[in-house]
């Protein structure tokens, strides 16, 4: 036996090693229901908003205020700053909104660490040069001025579906947050603080003409103030009812909106300021629902409570059938019959509000979380099929997942958009007007077609024999257009180009496309001039902002696997897999897991950002199984 074919012997008995205990590590996981879900840890901002939701429905406890108190100090850093992400920059509007709830929780202004947030806070412009959310949070107490913020009628309900600016050219999480804040900013209401926030301002924030877009949305602006302070009356009443009834159509089963924070806090505060009373059905189980995504868990200095911004199980779950079949699990495992019966129950069979572009396309498809009927994705719609489709010879009724998946591969080729990509929630949510206005200085707010949700919906069209068809082709033709210069590919929602070409490659060579094309070999190209000296791969989520951080950054376990996924795919074997399956192997807890406490997943990017915590468990197991099995 030569060298190299002795030390690839042993880096696959190392790999099959590391590759069972992360399988029983994955098995201990999965909920007795058949879901898997990991933590979704993002910044403190939840928990600040969520003390400050409370404060002004009068609801807030002491208890859950120290909780929560504890949990926002304990991930201040040294220069008195809160970011949002794990070892980013600090970030002013986080930092803010931290202040003002340890405030709330009786933290003294002069206490060395709102000391240190406050000299930040001021060296870099104050309450004037924060984000409008953050400042809608003050405006609500009274600490910023309405008449200083963007305007957003509630008139705009009645726009026709054609009309620039409806609703329905948000994406779907902007439109849920949009609606219920027209009734907020329309009725101004106040509701002082305990306290001031004078510490925090720095005086007028520097004056910028408008120019271009921006001149014309400030005239806008302008005009929509005027009318706000003589609005036709019965009109804005009828346009508040209007978009309350929208809202209500639209509170899920488990008191979410959506299933995410923004939509939800916004739509109890519209309510409650149309005077539902706090047990009103809709508002008590918007509040109970909270429970839910609440963590409470011991703190070196007693018990911290946390909010999650959103939760996963469908996508873990897909993720997690996945991995536990590339393992070499068998389809009729105990483990994979109960995942695969749980997500059978988690179609959605009901029209939401894709069908508005869509609406002659028959329902289905899954949505990321427990309980979010309204709005099912395509990318988490499109692991399902593939893991149902690789599970289907295991299950008691194989004719039922069959039918499952025809209904569901018919409901995703329909949500392609006209250039051939596919956004997470929406077809052709590409108008780009909604992102100009004032009010858009956080957060994407459009849901376009990107490489990372197209990928994986090529790939299960490829696991269909559909290959061939028009609507994969197209989508092939997309990722191809969409092919950076350095050969990598964008990713949307996960750190980033790592994440995007990991996800494109194994999709384009299952769609055909040879391992020596071109495009293939550039995306390897620049996967191994990013491999770290560690072996592993990472990406600093400041590559959204700054191209010069893209793909770089400390190796995270769960980047290691997608760049492996893209090489093994790709038929690469040589020295640059072996160090990141070593790197892999070397890593690994003794319990069968990692560690990863950077940040790998998006929400907006440049925005906010999340960890996702099984992320570090399904990607290194999809990876070590495909590398073994090559």
């Amino acid at each position: 036996m030569t060298q190299v074919a002795a030390e690839a012997a042993a880096a696959g008995h190392d790999a099959a090693r590391a590759l069972a205990r992360a399988v029983a590590y994955l098995r201990a996981q999965q909920s007795t229901d058949g879901w898997w879900k990991g933590e979704l840890e993002t910044n403190v901002t939840m928990d600040a908003e969520d003390l400050l939701l409370r404060e002004f429905l009068g609801i807030r406890t002491a208890a859950e205020t120290q909780e929560a108190a504890r949990w926002i100090r304990s991930q201040q850093r040294d220069d008195g700053t809160w970011a949002t992400f794990r070892g980013g920059p600090g970030d002013l509007s986080t930092t803010v909104e931290a202040w003002v709830a340890l405030r709330l929780a009786g933290d003294p202004v002069d206490a060395p660490h709102l000391a240190r947030a406050l000299a930040f806070i001021r060296g870099h412009g104050g309450l004037g040069s924060t984000r409008v959310f953050t400042r809608i949070w003050l405006a609500l107490f009274g600490c910023w001025s309405w008449d200083d913020l963007p305007e957003l009628p509630p008139e705009m309900i009645y726009l026709p579906r054609w009309f620039p600016l409806n609703v329905y050219d948000w994406a779907c999480w902007a439109r849920q947050t949009v609606v219920p804040l027209t009734i907020v900013g329309s009725l101004r209401p106040v509701r002082p603080l305990p306290f001031t926030v004078d510490e925090l301002r720095t005086g007028s924030a520097p004056v910028r003409r408008p120019k271009g877009w921006a001149w014309l949305f400030a005239r806008i602006d302008w005009l929509l103030k005027r009318y706000a302070r003589h609005p036709v009356r019965r009109l804005r009443r009828a346009a508040q009812r209007r978009a309350a009834d929208w809202i209500l159509a639209r509170q899920e089963a488990d008191g979410s909106w959506g299933g995410i924070q923004p939509p939800w806090v916004y739509s109890l505060l519209a309510l409650h300021l149309l005077g539902y009373p706090m047990d009103h059905p809709a508002m008590a189980a918007g509040l109970a629902g909270l429970a839910g995504f609440t963590i409470r868990e011991d703190g070196p200095d007693g018990v911290v409570r946390r909010l999650e911004a959103c939760q996963s199980p469908v996508w873990d779950t897909g993720l997690a059938l996945i991995a536990l079949l590339d393992a070499g699990v068998a389809p009729d495992d105990d483990a994979v019959r109960r995942g695969v019966d749980w997500l059978l129950g988690e179609e959605i069979r009901a029209r939401g509000d894709w069908s508005v572009r869509r609406p002659r396309l028959a329902p289905s498809g899954w949505a990321f979380e427990f309980a979010n009927d309204g709005y099912p994705d395509t990318d988490d719609t499109a692991e399902i099929v593939l893991a149902l489709r690789r599970a289907i010879s295991g299950q008691s009724d194989p004719q039922a997942v069959a039918a499952t998946i025809e209904r569901a591969v018919g409901w995703t080729t329909g949500m392609q958009s006209r250039d051939g990509g596919w956004g997470a929630f929406d077809a052709d949510n590409t108008r780009t007007l909604p992102t100009r206005l004032p009010f858009c200085d956080f957060g994407a707010v459009i849901d376009p077609p990107s490489a990372d949700v197209t990928a994986p919906i090529v790939e299960m069209l490829a696991g269909e024999g559909r290959a061939g068809e028009p609507a994969a082709r197209r989508g092939v033709r997309w990722l191809l257009r969409h092919q950076e210069p350095d050969g990598s590919w964008f990713g949307r929602w996960g750190a980033n180009y790592v994440y995007g070409t990991g996800a494109v490659i194994p999709a384009l060579l299952a769609a055909g496309l040879p391992a020596r094309a071109a495009p293939v070999r550039r995306a390897v190209a620049w996967l191994e001039s990013h491999q770290n000296d560690d072996g592993g791969w990472g990406e600093d989520l400041r590559s959204y902002d700054d191209p010069t951080w893209a793909g770089r950054g400390t190796s995270t376990a769960s980047q290691t696997a997608w760049a492996l996924l893209a090489l093994v795919a790709a038929g690469e074997g040589g020295d640059t897999v072996r160090r990141g399956v070593a790197f892999l192997v070397g890593t690994q807890r003794e319990d069968g897991g990692w560690d990863e406490e950077l940040f790998t997943g998006t929400g907006f990017p440049g925005d906010f950002y999340i960890n996702y915590h099984l992320y570090r468990i399904v990607f290194p197991i999809t990876a070590l199984g495909r590398y073994l099995a090559r």
